[in-house]
């Protein structure tokens, strides 16, 4: 067994994406050398393109349990029919019993950066890829941290930042016809706003992250109480979070094709989905963990 994984080792390779993250290919997802190899790139590297792992729904919930603590959404109309665990993204019309959510993430946000506890690492498997327009925007908001003006950075430092999924909820099937103040007052007593520190260190890596989005990130509040939507602003233009061009140098393309996988670093990294113009079908399965062990030795 012992060279058995020791082959396994071999074959796997990581190598670099550009200035952004990094490629594996040879992975064994049974192997646990090479989940804690992947693991420890994933929080070196913010983000894992993993080639060539075809997983159905319960190999990548399987695979996502040997990195961390698989959590169901707390919507259930995202859960896979036998997986509650495995979020599902689907622009496909499957009737009545539909099966997942289409469009799902057009807009910048951390996974669950609304609740007391964010998500700690994201698996995506795509499922059925669309010919164009497809993949995912991200940027680093460790690396933000350090590439802010010194004079943003000293006026953010103390304050804290409140986080709320009220302005991109997703209406759902049995909320047709009720009054919109029942379905906001629902969403308040659900998952109320959270507030953390601005600027805080990564629960794993300790390097310091400015985590705001512009999809859940609602004030940023002084230490007296007073709240100053004009440093919230200067944070989202500064991470390049209010260019509609995505040209903003911290914006990164992800791309991705049938096959692979993405793991990445959700404490590090905002996303945003580029989702198909074109009437092409497209789906994915999503595996959201907690990470209480942190960085491999």
């Amino acid at each position: 067994m012992s060279d058995q994984l020791t082959m396994q080792r071999t074959a796997m390779r990581i190598g670099p994406q550009g200035d952004f993250g990094v490629v594996v290919e040879g992975f064994d997802p049974t192997s646990t050398d090479d989940v804690r190899e992947v693991k420890r790139a994933v929080y070196r590297e913010r983000i894992a393109l993993v080639k060539g792992v075809e997983l159905e729904p319960r190999q990548l919930l399987a695979l996502a349990g040997a990195f961390g603590t698989p959590v169901p959404y707390y919507e259930p109309i995202y859960h896979h029919p036998d997986l509650p665990e495995v979020f599902v993204s689907s622009n496909i019309d499957s009737g009545p019993q539909r099966i997942g959510v289409p469009k799902t993430g057009k807009f910048w946000h951390s996974d669950y950066q609304f609740m007391p506890r964010p998500f700690d690492l994201t698996f995506i498997q795509p499922k059925v890829v669309p010919t164009r327009d497809r993949g995912t925007y991200f940027i680093d908001l460790a690396r933000a941290h350090d590439e802010l003006d010194p004079a943003l950075r000293r006026a953010v430092a103390g304050t804290t930042a409140t986080h709320s999924v009220r302005r991109y909820f997703k209406i759902r099937p049995d909320d047709v016809y009720r009054p919109i103040h029942e379905v906001l007052d629902e969403i308040d007593a659900r998952t109320p706003p959270v507030t953390l520190p601005t600027i805080h260190a990564h629960p794993h890596t300790g390097r310091e992250v400015v985590y705001i989005s512009e999809g859940f990130t609602t004030t940023i509040t002084e230490p007296d109480g007073t709240e100053r939507p004009d440093l919230l602003r200067e944070l989202f233009a500064a991470t390049g979070q209010l260019d509609d061009t995505f040209e903003h140098p911290a914006i990164r393309l992800q791309t991705f094709e049938a096959g692979d996988l993405l793991i990445w670093d959700n404490r590090s990294l905002i996303h945003r989905a580029l989702h198909t113009t074109t009437p092409e079908p497209a789906v994915s399965h999503r595996v959201t963990v907690f990470d209480d062990a942190g960085i491999p030795a």
